[in-house]
């Protein structure tokens, strides 16, 4: 119980990364609220509560400012504090510069890098109350680039980097801010994407496992592990955690 009577917002909390983040926070003690666009983020909330945890579901569309104050503030009203910030909500687009959309190029910067901006704005007044904590979910992309992933690569460089700025800007404050930098990890996102190509789904998925250097996907509880330690370790801020099976540097 290493977070016992702490408070954390969890966004995208329906599936993968931050479904596994919202258990993992919640059998350490954690007090949760987690968000998703859809009502799916309800289903780990029950799970939650079930299990003897407490856990709030406030859905939203953290891209849009008025569903990002109001994520922040049915926390405070439920729970009278905050101590963790997880901005894990994210979006997967593919393309080159020359075939994406822009749609769908500003769709991914309003969800991969707006929303950081938006749920940290609200969240901040509080978390300098209690020198709590925020977690960005980047990407090793942010270093590494691969083909096909021009917005997706360019959001997440801006949230690591965004994370930097933040680490700099409240270090005053005792607000410690990190970003999480998963490889591929093997995510209800992805079995989607991979479908979506309407190919052959063992090949298909055999080429995200071949460009992972240990020969694997990652497991979303791998991920919720780094996050955990980003939270408790007091002497990391502006800290850039790879748990990517070894995409960047090999």
């Amino acid at each position: 119980m290493k977070l016992k009577g702490k408070v954390a917002i969890v966004t995208g909390a329906g599936a993968g990364i931050g479904e596994a983040t919202a258990f993992l926070l919640a059998r350490e003690g954690a007090l949760l609220s987690c968000n998703s666009l859809t009502e799916s983020a309800l289903k780990v909330t029950e799970k939650i509560n079930n299990a003897g945890g407490t856990a709030l579901f406030i859905k939203g569309d953290v891209s849009k400012e008025e569903d990002a104050k109001k994520i922040v503030e049915n926390t405070i009203d439920k729970f009278g504090k905050l101590d963790i910030l997880f901005n894990n909500a994210g979006i997967v687009l593919g393309g080159t510069i020359d075939s994406i959309s822009t749609v769908d190029w500003d769709k991914t910067m309003d969800v991969n890098v707006r929303s950081v901006y938006l749920v940290s704005k609200y969240a901040i007044p509080f978390l300098t109350k209690t020198h709590g904590c925020i977690i960005n979910n980047a990407s090793s992309v942010a270093f590494k680039g691969v083909q096909n992933r021009a917005a997706y690569t360019a959001s997440k460089g801006a949230v690591l980097s965004l994370t930097r700025a933040m680490a700099a800007d409240y270090i005053k404050d005792k607000v410690r801010v990190n970003a999480i930098c998963p490889g591929t990890t093997d995510t209800p996102s992805l079995a989607d994407r991979i479908r979506s190509k309407g190919g052959d789904y063992q090949q298909e998925r055999k080429t995200y496992i071949d460009r992972q250097p240990l020969g694997r996907l990652g497991k979303p509880e791998e991920i919720a592990e780094g996050v955990l330690f980003l939270i408790l370790n007091e002497f990391c801020t502006g800290t850039s955690l790879l748990v990517d099976g070894g995409m960047v540097n090999f």
